[in-house]
């Protein structure tokens, strides 16, 4: 450990990834918090990998057609969302047919970014987009995640009671009037958002674990859902500072050490749970 405190004081980029992990658990927490009480963990992943298809046409169209203002973050951004509109429209349409037609959009938008990539000239590796290294953020990049807080802060501030009605009661919902699809869709949006600027930070692989495994720990312990988000942001916190020193002092990939240490306290508390089960109450919060 101290040769972490070392590092945070001689390394800038040490300090830069510390502090973009910590930006990026505000909006890994309130988001995480939604997907998991809301029960959507496998829309969010198939947007995650929808991601690969945008990044990879964004790089085809910038270095082959010449399009210099389409890069890999715009195709990245674009696929996002598309991704989030479709699956949401699909999960609140399809019925029974939900889970194959969001798996297909799951394989195709992963296939359909490998052959870009492959097909675009010069080398580029997929792995460094699957697996992702916070150590390799930019100042860009902190000020994107710090604009995604404010972003993603703003809706649940603005939307809290929507987003808390139809994560709890739809039914109940659409009988006060409340636009069930479009707040459905809007936090399909923000979760395919934080997705897209915080990929680099763990990869497309990873970014679901990190989304999810705070949130459902934090779902284990809390009984208002404010509560559980703001657990929720501390555990990310803390994963996220916590892998960050245990891979620089074992010379280990980060975003791999952060998952296992998230997931090992989501199994500690699955423990603690059957022996002091916690309800999480939709009243009140």
């Amino acid at each position: 450990m101290n040769d972490f405190l070392q590092a945070l004081h001689d390394l800038p980029f040490v300090r830069l990834s510390l502090i973009v992990g910590l930006l990026a658990s505000v909006a890994f927490g309130m988001t995480g918090a939604y997907v998991v009480v809301r029960r959507i963990s496998y829309l969010a992943g198939a947007i995650s990998h929808c991601v690969l298809g945008g990044i990879g046409a964004g790089l085809y169209l910038e270095r082959v057609l010449g399009w210099t203002w389409c890069g890999p973050m715009t195709g990245a951004v674009v696929a996002a969302l598309a991704a989030a509109i479709i699956v949401g429209l699909v999960s609140l349409r399809a019925g029974q047919r939900e889970d194959t037609v969001i798996g297909a959009i799951w394989v195709l938008g992963m296939a359909t970014g490998l052959l870009f990539l492959q097909k675009t000239p010069g080398f580029v590796d997929p792995m460094s987009y699957l697996f992702g290294d916070i150590t390799l953020v930019s100042h860009t990049d902190l000020w994107l995640v710090g604009g995604l807080d404010l972003l993603v802060g703003g809706a649940v501030w603005r939307f809290f009671p929507q987003f808390l009605a139809i994560c709890f009661d739809e039914e109940f919902a659409r009988l006060r009037g409340i636009r069930v699809e479009v707040y459905y869709l809007l936090l399909l949006c923000l979760t395919a958002l934080t997705i897209v600027l915080l990929v680099k930070i763990l990869g497309i692989l990873m970014v679901i674990a990190l989304l999810t495994l705070p949130a459902a720990t934090a779902n284990l312990l809390a009984r208002k859902l404010w509560h559980l988000m703001a657990l929720s942001v501390v555990l990310c916190a803390v994963f996220t500072c916590g892998g960050l020193a245990c891979a620089y002092v074992y010379d280990l990939y980060s975003g791999p050490v952060i998952i296992l240490m998230a997931g090992a306290v989501y199994l500690l508390a699955l423990l603690v749970q059957k022996f002091k089960p916690v309800r999480l109450e939709s009243s009140e919060q």
